[in-house]
C-alpha cells in the first residue's frame, strides 16, 4: 500500500474515487507532517490510473486551522523559513496541479494555509459550520492573500486581509465561492456524488479538462481560447474520444479505458 507510513492523512479509494482526509488531532493544524504527507499523497494519486476524481476534506470539527504556530519556533535557524515557505507552496501545488480533479469539502474551519488547499481544489462544498478565513494578521504575520483572490472579491479579501474576519458557509454559498452549503451530515455525500459524477467521465478528457483550466487562467481570451482549441484536437484522437461518439450513436453508456 502506497499510503501505509501516513500519520496525519487518511486516504480510502474506491469506485475511482479517492477520499483524503486530513487527521492531525485536534484542528488539523498544517504541521510539517500534514505538509509533506499531502504532498506526497496527491503527487501519488496523480498517477494512480485506478483514481480518477479525489475528495479532500479534514477530520473532527476543522478543515485545517492553518499554520501549525507551536511548529514555527525552529524557523529562526539559516535557511528554515525558505524551506518552509518552499513546502508549504509545493503542497498547494500538488493539489491544483494534480492530474485528477480535486473536491473540496470544507467541514469547519479553513483558516489561513486551509484557505490555501481549498482554494487549490476544483469544486468546493461547505459545510453550514464551514467558513474560510486569513486570521494572520492577529498574529502579525501575513499569508494566503493570493489564493483567496481565485474566490473572493476585491471588497471583500480586503476585510479578511486586513480584519481576519471570516466567512461562513451560507455567505460562501451566496458569494458564489461553494457549490452548496449543507448540514454537516450531508456535507460529505454530496461531495463524494460530485467525485463520482467526475469519474464516470473520460479519464484524459477530464485530465486535460483540468490541465487546460490551469493554463489559460492567466492567459488572454485568443491565447486561452487557441490553447484549449489546440487541446481538443489532441484528445478528438484518443480511443476514449471515438467510444463516446460510438456510444452516442448507439444510445448506451460509453465504456472508458483511459487511452
Amino acid at each position: 500500500m502506497p499510503f501505509a507510513s501516513l500519520t496525519s492523512v487518511r486516504v480510502e479509494i474506491a469506485d475511482h474515487v479517492a477520499l483524503v482526509t486530513m487527521d492531525s488531532p485536534p484542528v488539523n493544524a498544517y504541521s510539517l507532517a500534514l505538509c509533506q504527507e499531502l504532498t506526497v499523497v496527491f503527487d501519488t494519486l496523480s498517477d494512480l490510473p485506478e483514481v480518477r476524481a479525489i475528495v479532500l476534506t479534514g477530520a473532527g470539527r476543522v478543515f485545517c486551522a492553518g499554520a501549525d504556530l507551536k511548529g514555527r519556533a525552529g524557523l529562526a535557524e539559516a535557511g528554515a523559513m525558505p524551506a518552509h515557505s518552499r513546502r508549504t507552496r509545493e503542497s498547494f501545488h500538488a493539489i491544483r496541479e494534480c492530474a485528477k480533479p480535486v473536491i473540496c469539502a470544507i467541514n469547519g474551519p479553513a483558516l489561513g494555509s486551509g484557505l490555501g488547499l481549498a482554494a487549490s481544489c476544483d469544486i468546493l462544498f461547505a459545510a453550514e459550520t464551514g467558513a474560510l478565513g486569513l486570521p494572520e494578521i492577529d498574529v502579525g504575520l501575513l499569508g494566503g492573500t493570493k489564493h483567496a483572490q481565485r474566490l473572493f472579491s476585491h471588497s471583500v479579501l480586503r476585510r479578511m486581509v486586513l480584519t481576519g474576519y471570516r466567512v461562513r458557509g451560507p455567505e460562501l454559498y451566496r458569494l458564489g465561492v461553494v457549490e452548496a452549503c449543507l448540514p454537516a451530515t450531508e456535507l460529505l455525500p454530496a461531495a463524494m456524488d460530485m467525485a463520482r459524477s467526475v469519474a464516470s467521465k473520460a479519464p484524459l478528457a477530464t485530465a486535460m479538462a483540468k490541465h487546460t483550466a490551469n493554463t489559460i487562467e492567466d492567459m488572454s481570451l485568443r491565447d486561452g481560447y487557441r490553447y484549449e482549441q489546440d487541446m481538443t484536437a489532441i484528445i478528438s484522437r484518443s480511443e476514449d474520444a471515438q467510444e463516446a461518439k460510438r456510444a452516442f450513436v448507439e444510445k448506451r453508456p460509453p465504456v472508458f479505458l483511459g487511452r
